[in-house]
């Protein structure tokens, strides 16, 4: 296991200094999430240690930061990565490139190795939201981060189908500015809109989930905003509610800026008033509908990108949780 040993003096005390394991790790991508990442990592983190960004791109800003900060970079790939004397110290490896480009990231990466988190559409491993699911996959090799519209909304469904026996459908509608969707979301919208139901279903415990996403062009640029509706069906409204808010206490843990906009709502539907899903049928149950708002940190996006920083912070989560769980480090 690599790990670096770095000493830091107690900011109450000031007076002697502690000595603290940190877990090293790469990034792979020197663009805007994986630059975000690697200054979240270095400002934030007590126990990872960023030894090396992995670019393509030599003039690339990512790389630059990175060179100013001490950081180990190449632009040339994971192949030279490999051969960098930073490699040997590197535990889990980040991916923010591309589909195409993560499958043989991590076969390097197996062969090495690694723990991969994986931040692109490939899903190589199980789908992964740190509050939801991670240690039932502790023992992958690769995990994968869903998207951000999943970040920021299975929690939700995930809360609503704990206190549930049954959660028939769900579906939510994710809203983020335009400037904060580049041209890899732009190209991938039905993956988007895919990959979220599929998670919805899988990691949140709906039986059929639907995903919508929404490109806003409004000036200036509108912070993120989810809703998501569910139908549930052997669950009180206060206890939705109860669930709901103690699911956003335990996301704020590594997104601050995650909260509900209103108070849950509620809508009852019995046997003279059904719901009617096209293509499911009728149900009766409880609709509930949450209202959700993503702020960023700001820590290299503006703080209105939040579906992308909820993207970093998730991984950086998982990849803390990661380093506690499996790697027995110490928080």
């Amino acid at each position: 296991m690599g790990s670096a040993v770095r000493k830091f003096v107690s900011a109450e005390t000031k007076e002697r200094s502690v000595i603290v394991t940190k877990i090293g790790c790469a990034i792979l991508g020197s663009g805007n999430i994986g630059t975000d990442l690697m200054i979240k990592i270095q400002e934030t983190s007590k126990i990872l240690d960023l030894k090396i960004l992995i670019g393509l791109e030599e003039t690339s800003e990512g790389l630059a930061i990175a060179r100013a900060r001490g950081i180990a970079t190449t632009h040339e790939g994971i192949e030279v990565a490999r051969q960098l004397s930073e490699w040997s110290d590197v535990s889990i490896v980040f991916d923010a490139t591309s589909a195409g480009a993560h499958v043989r990231h991590n076969e390097a990466c197996q062969v090495d190795g690694k723990q991969m988190i994986d931040l692109t559409p490939a899903a190589i491993g199980p789908y992964c939201v740190p509050v939801v699911n991670l240690e039932d996959h502790l023992g992958e090799s690769n995990v994968n981060m869903v998207t951000c519209g999943g970040q920021a909304t299975i929690p939700m469904v995930a809360a609503v189908r704990s206190v549930s026996t049954r959660v028939p459908y769900a579906e939510i509608v994710a809203s983020v500015s335009s400037r904060s969707a580049g041209p890899g979301t732009r190209a991938n919208i039905d993956e988007f809109t895919e990959t979220t139901s599929h998670g919805i279903e899988v990691v949140g415990g709906a039986e059929r989930g639907k995903a919508i996403i929404v490109l806003n062009p409004a000036e200036p640029p509108m912070i993120m905003r989810d809703t998501v509706y569910t139908l549930s069906i052997g669950a009180e409204p206060g206890q939705i509610a109860e669930a709901v808010q103690e699911m956003v206490t335990r996301v704020q843990a590594y997104v601050p800026g995650y909260q509900l906009k209103q108070e849950v709502q509620f809508e009852r539907f019995g046997s003279n008033n059904k719901l009617h899903i096209p293509g499911m049928g009728d149900y009766e149950g409880i609709k509930s509908i949450i209202f959700l708002e993503v702020e960023g940190a700001g820590h290299y996006l503006p703080k209105y990108a939040g579906n992308l920083d909820i993207m970093t912070s998730a991984a950086m989560s998982t990849a803390e949780k990661i380093a506690e769980l499996k790697f027995g480090m110490a928080a």
